[in-house]
């Protein structure tokens, strides 16, 4: 039996509306753009470049981390039902370094594995653009009040 995915989106957004909240922050500078919504995913992409390489020319593995934690936070929080009185914050991010990338881009996709009332976990897959599996990551975000 095939199941339909859930449409777990509760805020209404466009990928320009959620680029735009990138604009002088870790994600522009690492050249992070959003592009693709799903019913239950969400996909971004960076640049294996100058910015996100580690000395030996290799994609660095924070960098492959802080995609991760973008595309799955930023999807967390469009689960969420009030953005103006709750919040993200992450718990905890892992990260397995599968294979090196050099050049190119690499693109991540965030699933959820549980939305909670309180805390969300998010599976983050990063393929290169062969579409080899790159890095998988996992993240736990809390659900807070917001006091800012």
């Amino acid at each position: 039996m095939h199941l339909s995915p859930t449409i777990i989106w509760k805020q209404q957004f466009t990928i320009e509306g959620i680029n735009a909240l990138s604009v002088n922050t870790l994600n522009e500078n690492l050249g992070i753009e959003f592009i693709e919504i799903g019913d239950d995913y969400l996909i971004g992409k960076m640049p294996v470049d100058n910015r996100t390489i580690q000395p030996l020319g290799l994609l660095h593995g924070g960098a492959s981390a802080s995609l991760a934690e973008t595309i799955g936070s930023v999807a967390s929080a469009l689960c969420l039902e009030d953005l103006e009185r709750k919040s993200t914050v992450g718990l905890e991010i892992n990260a397995n370094h599968l294979i090196g990338v050099r050049s190119g881009y690499v693109y991540g996709k965030a699933r959820p594995v549980r939305l909670g009332r309180n805390i969300h976990v998010w599976n983050i897959e990063i393929r290169d653009e062969e579409a080899n599996l790159v890095c998988v990551s996992r993240l736990t975000l809390a659900i807070v009040d917001r006091k800012w």
